[in-house]
């Protein structure tokens, strides 16, 4: 019994120091202080760092059908009054969306870029892709619905009036709201192409007199997440010779992201690149900001996760145990 009291007593790791060593100093009691500060401040980082969150990326093949596209729109155009911009959607399915969930809205602006007046955008105009985003000449033939030839008289001067003290006043309009689209490629863009041809004609004197500047505040494809980077975000482009046509070319990237809740946020992603056509004097086509997008066949799921709680005692121990030694 005796022996295995000693056995024991051998494997004591802490052992009782000797009497001089108990003796307590000052600069003792400095180096427990400090000792004690990078302990505590090392302990709260470990905390921090295990209730943070990471997310882990995963890919896999977008097998979603028959949903529809938001596509959420913020711009100003400080050089083109409300009344001349309209919002043309067209997709590759070159089916007439009668029932599209649109809710857009202009806002006129004053000179100083301040909000002068509200106008609800209910003439989106859905055209079947085969008529094209190039040949800008049709878009104006065909909109003849909105001003017919027989009232041209009339109602066109009072419009062309009132279009040409707005130029001359600096108001600018500012275009929002949400495009529910199909999941197929498209475009969407924001010109003059609503207006009669003639009158068009009669306001600018010409389709390089159309000056296109805008500013993007925000241009998305669906809800914002943690870490999110929509690179059309204020985007500015001002146009100080003639004008032209823009050209957007995104790339959606259908996107999943799963909250460490369990929570699933359906959204979408996109890369883009940048296109500009000047026009000339004598060119047929007006200009335009076109948006033309393509969906990836692949999407995205962002899922984030937490440190095992073994994780953090194991450094929590490292820590502790180096001080406390």
């Amino acid at each position: 019994m005796g022996n295995l009291k000693q056995a024991l007593k051998s494997l004591d790791a802490f052992p009782r120091a000797e009497e001089h060593l108990l003796q307590k100093t000052k600069s003792g009691a400095i180096v427990s202080i400090v000792g004690l500060t990078i302990m505590a401040t090392l302990f709260l980082h470990e905390l921090t760092y295990y209730l943070s969150t990471y997310t882990v990326h995963q890919m896999a093949v977008d097998l979603k059908r028959g949903e529809t596209l938001p596509i959420h729109i913020n711009m100003t155009f400080p050089s083109l009054p409300c009344d001349v911009l309209s919002v043309d959607a067209i997709d590759m399915s070159g089916k007439h969306e009668v029932d599209l969930d649109t809710n857009i809205w202009k806002l006129r602006l004053n000179k100083d870029g301040q909000i002068v007046g509200t106008e609800y955008l209910s003439d989106l105009v859905e055209k079947e892709h085969a008529h094209g985003h190039g040949d800008n000449k049709d878009h104006h033939e065909e909109s003849d619905h909105k001003i017919k030839l027989h009232t041209l008289d009339e109602g066109a001067e009072n419009m062309i009036k009132n279009v040409k003290h707005a130029l001359a006043n600096g108001e600018g309009c500012r275009v929002y709201g949400v495009l529910d689209v199909q999941r197929v490629a498209g475009n969407f863009h924001i010109s003059v192409h609503g207006l009669n041809i003639f009158v068009a004609q009669m306001i600018f004197e010409g389709s390089s007199h159309v000056n296109v500047s805008h500013i993007i505040h925000d241009l998305s494809f669906g809800p914002k997440y943690p870490g999110i980077h929509n690179p059309l975000d204020d985007t500015v482009r001002i146009l100080r010779g003639a004008s032209g046509t823009f050209k957007y070319y995104i790339k959606i990237v259908p996107t999943e992201y799963k909250y460490i809740s369990k929570e699933v946020l359906p959204t979408n992603q996109f890369s883009v690149t940048e296109y500009f056509s000047p026009i000339s004097e004598f060119d047929r086509a007006w200009p335009a900001v076109y948006f033309l997008y393509d969906l990836s066949p692949i999407t995205v799921t962002i899922r984030e996760e937490r440190r095992s709680f073994l994780h953090f005692i194991t450094r929590l121990c490292a820590v502790l145990g180096v001080h406390l030694h």
